[in-house]
């Protein structure tokens, strides 16, 4: 074996082979990419017009893009549109919300690290999503919603879900 033959290969998906999944809360996601043992996931996201997350807290990083529509948290004034990128730090917390007079749904892109600890009102953990969470959702949501053969990314490999 050769050192370039030791480098580890690019690996891709089209997203628009993988279905969009819904999750019953005003959100549809479509998994690129589960890494488990790093903790990190990449989902397309598409939120109704009018759409209102559980108010969460990440235990990582988060990169947000936004390609269609438009969002934003409740506890900041920016508000995402088409072209925005969003940062979030580990520890931030925060509130989802899609304008309910949105003409079209908010489609965003999210490269996230570490868990989503949903919160209730007293800041009580009442759900924690994370890399292993999200690909066994997406998983048997595809499979309910009638979708088999799902190739996206495991970890360093693909996965072929059925």
């Amino acid at each position: 074996m050769t050192t370039i033959d030791a480098i580890p290969k690019a690996l891709h998906v089209n997203s628009n082979d993988l279905p969009y999944v819904e999750l019953g809360d005003g959100s549809s996601i479509r998994l690129l990419h589960a890494d488990i043992e790093n903790g990190l996931w990449v989902v397309d996201t598409v939120f109704k017009p009018g759409t209102v997350l559980q108010r969460h807290k990440h235990t990582g990083s988060v990169h947000a893009f936004t390609k269609q529509g438009m969002w934003k948290y409740l506890e900041y004034q920016e508000v995402n549109t088409p072209g925005s990128y969003l940062f979030e730090p580990a520890g931030s917390i925060h509130t989802l919300t899609v304008p309910q007079d949105n003409t079209e749904d908010t489609i965003v892109n999210f490269v996230i690290s570490g868990a989503n600890l949903y919160l209730d009102e007293n800041d009580q953990v009442t759900l924690i999503v994370d890399a292993a969470a999200v690909k066994f959702i997406y998983d048997l949501l595809a499979k309910e919603q009638g979708y088999e053969d799902l190739k996206y990314i495991n970890g360093g490999k693909y996965t072929q879900s059925n």
